[in-house]
């Protein structure tokens, strides 16, 4: 997507498929949401999973706190999902097998998800505070990370850690020539311990065009799998398709 008005970052959100060409522009430059009165839309969804990794949550990996979730990924693969993995450079640095294995996949792309993890506004769910200076070279580091790492079947997507972002993000990560992608389903896999409720909550959610939004860490989203287990099947027996988000952007 080229950049929205005034040169800020675009950010594309849930769409409709269906009706082809691009996404709706809105004057803030973010992709709009289209709704189901542009026609009937195509089964359509994208399961997204975020790899958080914090900077300073080193020591925590190092005294056995486990931030990746392999299992998850070979169920993705056994299922045969397509899926955008946001990924931090952090947990690129920390797990670089994992990270070049998930990029070799064509099952998977790899998308940025900052190296640091910190917050790109105030006031967002109590995470640190990237500058407005070093938004950009906290993007590019993370692309850096994956770069070193061997990640291939990279996109020029970003997530915002938390979701939050304000003009002042948008116009700061223009240098870094990304679009910045956001969600219309909270899965609530984040510390979650019932993997039935994080199932249903998707699957109460999901609409054509849908965005959700996961996580692919063992220690802060423990029953993701689980719950992954019980929605694939049950979203296409319902008739859905599953894409990466770049499928979803083409539409």
């Amino acid at each position: 997507m080229a950049p929205g008005p005034a040169g800020r970052t675009p950010v594309f959100e849930r769409r409709a498929t269906g009706g082809g060409g691009a996404a709706d522009g809105t004057a803030d430059g973010t992709a709009g949401k289209a709704g189901a009165e542009k026609g009937v839309a195509e089964k359509v969804v994208a399961l997204t999973f975020d790899a958080d990794m914090t900077a300073d949550q080193g020591p925590r990996a190092q005294a056995g706190e486990r931030f990746d979730n392999p299992e998850l990924i070979a169920l993705l693969r056994r299922l045969k999902v397509p899926s955008t993995v946001f990924m931090t450079g952090r947990w690129a640095e920390e797990y670089p097998a994992q990270a070049k294995d998930i990029g070799a996949d064509g099952l998977f792309e790899v998308a940025n998800h900052s190296y640091s993890h910190y917050a790109f506004t105030a006031d967002c769910y109590g995470l640190p505070v990237v500058g407005k200076d070093a938004m950009a070279r906290d993007v590019e580091r993370a692309f850096s990370a994956f770069r070193r790492a061997g990640v291939r079947n990279v996109v020029p997507y970003f997530r915002f850690p938390g979701g939050c972002y304000d003009d002042t993000a948008l116009h700061a990560l223009t240098p870094a020539n990304v679009t910045a992608v956001q969600w219309d389903v909270v899965s609530g896999d984040a510390f979650a311990k019932d993997a039935g409720a994080v199932a249903e909550q998707v699957l109460d959610g999901v609409r054509p065009g849908s965005l959700v939004v996961m996580h692919c860490t063992r220690s802060a989203a423990p029953v993701t799998g689980e719950a992954v287990g019980r929605i694939v099947p049950e979203l296409r027996k319902r008739g859905y398709r599953f894409v990466k988000v770049s499928e979803l952007m083409e539409g």
